[in-house]
């Protein structure tokens, strides 16, 4: 792995933690984080939607649906219930595999992302661009007989070309067995003001994101059985008893293999 951190230019993952309100993240980051809200105040919004999404949806995989295998690809910066954090909560023998290829992310990721026995939490260093390392590597700790959760949360926009997006969910999911999910989201294009701060956003060197339309999201899930409510804002996916969420632009599911 290259341990070169470079802190001249913004990342997606740093930016996310600061409008999370972590600390792990530098000028550069807080600097075209501030710029991209002035432009779109919504995505602060839009990064605590995603992380409370991901909260109910890995509590319905684990709790009602026994999922004890998660493979988390692009999971950014540890912040508050990581995925392992909530699956072993409920099931303390849950296996869990983060994928990412940022140095800051995976050093952060050994140092405090950790299981205790039985649970399992394991780290690999690979690109989405390479589904196949990512597979055989994630193979060393998942059972692939077994069923497994794949989670896309919110990095299927920076592969650029919208077909290598959709062979590399192809790819991905024809490994996995009967009875996994596909559990996803990824930001929307139906805001003009989200559109002008991400091409901002593209311009500082950074690598790009393609916020896509709800059409092109939903066509991941083809060949899947999608649960209920289907695949919606992510504020409206089985929101908690008692809330009444505001639709953002942000946009997912949870797809079950047949």
């Amino acid at each position: 792995m290259d341990n070169k951190i470079d802190t001249s230019v913004p990342h997606s993952a740093r930016i996310w933690n600061y409008w999370l309100g972590g600390k792990d993240h530098y000028p550069v980051d807080q600097e075209a984080g501030d710029a991209y809200a002035a432009m779109a105040p919504q995505v602060k919004i839009m990064a605590r939607a995603s992380r409370e999404y991901l909260i109910r949806a890995v509590t319905h995989l684990t709790r009602d649906l026994d999922v004890r295998q998660f493979l988390d690809i692009g999971t950014g910066l540890p912040t508050y219930d990581n995925t392992h954090e909530v699956a072993q909560r409920i099931a303390p023998d849950a296996r869990i595999v983060y994928v990412d290829n940022d140095p800051i992310v995976l050093s952060h990721a050994h140092a405090l992302l950790y299981s205790k026995p039985p649970g399992v939490t394991a780290y690999i260093d690979a690109d989405l661009h390479d589904p196949e390392k990512i597979l055989r590597s994630a193979a060393r700790t998942l059972d692939f007989n077994q069923p497994v959760a794949l989670m896309l949360m919110g990095i299927l926009g920076h592969i650029e070309d919208y077909a290598e997006a959709m062979a590399i969910v192809r790819h991905l999911l024809a490994v996995l067995p009967s009875g996994s999910y596909f559990v996803h989201y990824d930001g929307t294009n139906t805001d003009a003001d989200l559109m002008k701060a991400q091409a901002g956003y593209d311009d500082t060197g950074a690598i790009p994101y393609v916020l896509r339309s709800p059409e092109q999201i939903a066509a991941y899930y083809e060949g899947l059985e999608v649960l209920a409510p289907g695949i919606v804002s992510c504020p409206l996916w089985r929101p908690e008893p008692g809330t009444d969420p505001e639709p953002t632009h942000i946009c997912g599911g949870i797809g079950g293999k047949p």
